[in-house]
């Protein structure tokens, strides 16, 4: 099964491919689509970059599932509000090819992949390079968008399985969805 990660950014979102085959995780595809050649203050244009671009990765390399990098307020509300922006730009770009999205926080990403959830991007890199058996570091949007990819492979079945069995008990259903707990 494909999964598609995706770290949004306005000005750089990384996308990564892996594929899972019951345990193993194979690299299909990593990069990253850049805004930095339009105008700051074209918004609309950017985001329809964005948006392209995610589809032309969806359609290139058919997925079965994505995940997506939940984004928390930082310091600058501006900043924050400009990222949540592109963010839903690639999760409409997801959903309108019909693909399920799962979301993580970059903690839960880190603790999956590095064991910590703390780890810095080098961590992050060094990694993935490792867990897909890359010849050299991603860079930093490619690894976290594996690293996204790599969560879902591992955290997203788990999840899916604990919902199954939540269901199937009566208890606590719809507890857990796609990554994100209430």
């Amino acid at each position: 099964m494909h999964i598609l990660g995706i770290d949004p950014g306005l000005l750089i979102t990384g996308f990564g491919v892996v594929d899972m085959d019951g345990p193993h995780l194979r690299y299909v595809a990593s990069g990253t689509i850049k805004t930095a050649h339009l105008d700051k203050k074209d918004l609309p244009g950017r985001l329809k970059v964005l948006f392209d671009g995610v589809r032309e990765v969806v359609q290139r390399y058919q997925p079965e599932s994505a995940s997506v990098e939940i984004v928390f307020v930082n310091v600058n509300p501006q900043a924050t509000l400009l990222l949540g922006q592109a963010r839903g730009a690639c999760i409409t770009a997801l959903v309108s090819t019909d693909l399920p999205v799962a979301e993580y926080t970059a903690l839960q990403m880190k603790k999956a992949v590095a064991g910590y959830g703390k780890a810095g991007k080098a961590e992050v890199q060094e990694m993935v390079m490792r867990l897909l058996k890359l010849p050299s570091l991603p860079g930093k949007d490619a690894a976290d968008a594996l690293g996204l990819a790599i969560t879902h492979a591992h955290v997203g079945a788990a999840m899916a399985r604990l919902a199954k069995a939540s269901e199937a008990s009566g208890k606590m259903g719809g507890l857990y969805r796609a990554g994100r707990s209430r």
